[in-house]
């Protein structure tokens, strides 16, 4: 069976969304594509809560996020529990999110990162395993900042 992934941009990322996809099913990810579905102007948040929050629930092991300079879908995705996404606009940052954050959501820059590079990008995200070790230490405090946030809520 295939892992499963969500994929999912705004107008600003669309293009390259749709130059991901096949990039992602030929190595074999059964791939949820959560729109946009044109380069019609959106608005990002819609489209990062389908994704975030399915990787949040549980749904999806990892998720793909993209938008024009990838800050706004990172601010949406890490608004949802258990998701650690990280915009990654080189290899060493996305080696290093999975290494040491075990990022579970790559979000990436449309409109700063061509094609070409996404794919070395999510290559080396897909992957670095997770380090562990003296990393999980500062996971397991980021989880109980999570917890601790949503009790005073």
């Amino acid at each position: 069976m295939s892992e499963k992934i969500i994929i999912a941009a705004d107008h600003g990322g669309y293009s390259l969304k749709e130059a991901l996809k096949p990039h992602l099913k030929k190595r074999g990810f059964a791939v949820t594509d959560a729109g946009t579905d044109s380069d019609q102007a959106v608005d990002y948040p819609d489209f990062g809560e389908k994704a975030a929050g399915a990787v949040s629930a549980g749904l999806f092991p990892r998720g793909i996020l993209i938008c024009g300079s990838g800050v706004g879908m990172s601010i949406v995705a890490n608004r949802f529990p258990g998701v650690r996404a990280a915009l990654c606009l080189d290899e060493e940052t996305a080696r290093l999110s999975r290494m040491h954050n075990d990022s579970n959501i790559l979000v990436l820059a449309g409109r700063k990162t061509d094609p070409e590079t996404a794919g070395k990008i999510v290559g080396i995200w897909l992957t670095t395993p997770f380090e562990g070790g003296r990393h999980q230490k500062r996971l397991d405090k980021i989880r109980g900042l999570e917890s601790k946030l949503n009790e005073s809520a």
